[in-house]
């Protein structure tokens, strides 16, 4: 499946929401595809988002099936009365023996993995996915509910820092190695990727608060 715009559709959005917070986000503890809940400020959080996040006129929301990302999701549904697809290809990233552990753990206990992956190398952390394998799963889902939006609609994507990142990354025809350099994103902020003549390009990132336009010589 094509990456690239077609042109008859360029206008289209992609926004790539984060789940809210969670009680192992707060201890720094690997979450991958452990199935957190959030807690009461992630809640409070989704809430506030969704009243942003519902004024852009979304077309159709989508969402990782995880607790953490399913009741994010269901902030938007119930502003926008939208109803929610969810899709076990964009959960975050299975991590296998890192799961669970605190960042200072997993430094301890796997220092080199932790390194070569920091480092850019294909690493399967923990025994686990492969970034290259969740934008393998994720990116072709994002796009198949792009196809179905309308002209100039705007598809609302609710999942995982890592996983937003890696098809960010796939969607822009970032070699993976660079992945890494859009950064994380914030509990409850997204990204926006917008459809050009040329492609998806990254409009918003990490953001918590409405895209404004460009306006200037870049646009």
């Amino acid at each position: 499946m094509s990456t690239t715009s077609s042109g008859k559709n360029a206008g289209r959005k992609i926004v790539l929401w984060r789940h809210g917070q969670t009680a192992w986000n707060l201890e720094r503890r690997f979450q991958g595809s452990t199935d957190i809940e959030l807690t009461q400020t992630g809640v409070a959080q989704a809430r506030r988002a969704a009243r942003l996040l519902a004024s852009l006129k979304p077309d159709a929301i989508i969402a990782s099936d995880l607790r953490r990302a399913s009741a994010t999701a269901a902030e938007l549904a119930a502003v926008t009365g939208l109803p929610v697809t969810h899709s076990a290809a964009l959960r975050e990233t299975y991590a296998g023996e890192w799961q669970g552990l605190t960042h200072d753990e997993i430094v301890e206990k796997y220092g080199e993995q932790y390194a070569a992956w920091r480092r850019g190398e294909p690493v399967r952390r923990g025994g686990g996915e492969l970034e290259t394998e969740v934008a393998d799963r994720a990116a072709p889902v994002v796009l198949s509910y792009v196809d179905r939006l309308p002209p100039n609609g705007t598809l609302v994507v609710v999942s995982h820092g890592g996983a937003i990142r890696t098809t960010i990354g796939r969607l822009l025809g970032l070699d993976s190695h660079h992945w890494e350099s859009l950064g994380g994103l914030s509990n409850c902020c997204w990204s926006v990727l917008g459809e050009g003549a040329r492609g998806w390009r990254l409009m918003e990132h990490n953001a918590g608060t409405l895209p404004e336009p460009v306006l200037g010589d870049d646009d």
